[in-house]
């Protein structure tokens, strides 16, 4: 390579994979959009794990049935938390979560989808799976499922398979866009949680198969986000630092459950 060559594409930040509960993967998402509204961060993108498993709502899903507040996985508790994104309710469990940061796709919400999905769809297919857009109408909204349809926000399978489900945070130009990637659910509970049958395991396995470990996703997906974007992305980890602004935010919304 020339040694004189600069690479003139935007930097954004690339947050390496994290694991953590809800609360503290939506305090980090939140703080990350505020940041950036303030001028105080560059784009970021970044892929996460719920650990321990959650149920997340979307901002304004104000009706939950009671059974949510009770539910529990492998003896376990299964949290509830509230998205700043909107949406309906996502089971985090056997999927990867995505969250991009950024003013720089479009003017519009819809353009900004189209941009995003554009490198899920990109990344996904150089790993063999074809995706398309969902078509869902209109009644979509009185699912209180986010998998139990899927709109032209989300992402299906040739099969029809939903393999991934996004919601969106705007102000002005500025969006948070995380989307979850339905990897390898475990199909009673889905069926546990939102009393319909959401997929039968063959149907995942015919769908997407045995999906490649999360290293080999992220990959290919970090690749496809830079070229569709045409961006360069920067690993970068939280710092400390950045650590004690997530953790206050964090303490000021430990109302979480009780405002569900």
């Amino acid at each position: 390579m020339n040694a004189n060559y600069r690479d003139s594409r935007p930097v954004w930040r690339l947050i390496p994979l994290m694991r953590a509960d809800g609360a503290t993967q939506m305090a980090i998402d939140r703080w990350l959009f505020e940041q950036y509204v303030q001028g105080l961060h560059p784009p970021t993108l970044r892929f996460y794990i719920w650990e321990p498993i959650a149920l997340s709502l979307g901002y304004h899903q104000r009706q939950i049935p009671d059974h949510w507040r009770s539910l529990t996985y492998q003896d376990q508790p299964i949290d509830l938390v509230r998205r700043p994104s909107g949406g309906r309710a996502v089971l985090h469990q056997g999927d990867l979560t995505y969250a991009v940061v950024t003013s720089e796709l479009g003017p519009s919400r819809k353009a900004a989808y189209e941009k995003i999905c554009a490198f899920l769809i990109e990344g996904w297919r150089s790993l063999g799976i074809s995706l398309q857009y969902g078509n869902a109408g209109r009644g979509y909204i009185h699912n209180p499922n986010c998998f139990g349809t899927a709109t032209s926000a989300d992402l299906v399978t040739d099969s029809g398979y939903k393999l991934v489900g996004s919601a969106q945070l705007r102000r002005g130009e500025c969006i948070l866009q995380h989307g979850s990637m339905r990897l390898c659910p475990d199909c009673d509970l889905f069926y546990q949680v939102f009393g319909e049958a959401q997929v039968a395991d063959e149907q995942v396995k015919s769908a997407i198969g045995d999906p490649p470990d999360l290293a080999a996703i992220i990959a290919v997906l970090v690749t496809a986000a830079e070229q569709c974007f045409g961006i360069r992305l920067a690993a970068q980890p939280i710092t400390h630092a950045e650590w004690r602004q997530v953790a206050a935010l964090i303490n000021t919304r430990q109302n979480f459950r009780q405002s569900l």
